[in-house]
């Protein structure tokens, strides 16, 4: 499979403009993406049908089928087993990574709502980047006269980076629309 646009990018513009910017003296000293997690939980209360729709969801959204979560402790409170489906995830890496974060960066965030940028304090302190989505409509993907289920999702961006500052700088060159 061929270069994605956003991995063409970063290669040929990205890094020598961090190098610059940071002073690396070596090309691999420069932050780069690891992997990106997209991760979403479904209600145990809700039918079974709604797991299988977060499946399908995530795997037309990400292009790789996900993997179904299950609990890893039973809660009395939230009528939880232990090894119950609690959810779905799918761990995106090389060009299927590249090509989500830029249809995600360039397509889903500005079809948002109200949208003013993503948060930029939402970095976890170890150069990784979380960011939340309500609603799977605002992936052009999804055919919205089959949703039956509205479906949010976590987006957990993992970088090399060993700073937040750092993890900024990358994305932000990415294209990351960071809010004020």
């Amino acid at each position: 499979m061929g270069k994605t646009s956003l991995e063409k990018t970063y290669r040929e513009e990205i890094v020598g403009q961090l190098m610059e910017k940071r002073g690396y003296a070596n090309s691999l000293q420069v932050p780069r993406l690891e992997k990106v997690v997209v991760n979403t939980g479904v209600s145990t209360a809700r039918e079974r049908e709604a797991l299988r729709e977060a499946v399908d969801t995530l795997g037309v959204v990400t292009g790789q089928r996900a993997v179904i979560t299950k609990a890893r402790k039973s809660v009395s409170n939230f009528k939880l087993r232990e090894g119950m489906e609690v959810g779905a995830r799918v761990t995106l890496r090389g060009d299927l990574m590249y090509n989500f974060l830029y249809r995600l960066i360039n397509v889903a965030l500005p079809r948002v709502r109200d949208f003013r940028g993503v948060p930029p304090k939402s970095f976890d302190g170890a150069g990784n980047y979380n960011l939340g989505l309500t609603d799977q409509s605002v992936f052009t993907e999804i055919d919205l006269d089959k949703v039956k289920h509205t479906i949010g999702m976590d987006i957990a961006i993992v970088t090399t980076a060993k700073t937040d500052e750092e993890a900024r700088d990358l994305l932000g060159l990415l294209g990351m629309p960071f809010g004020s």
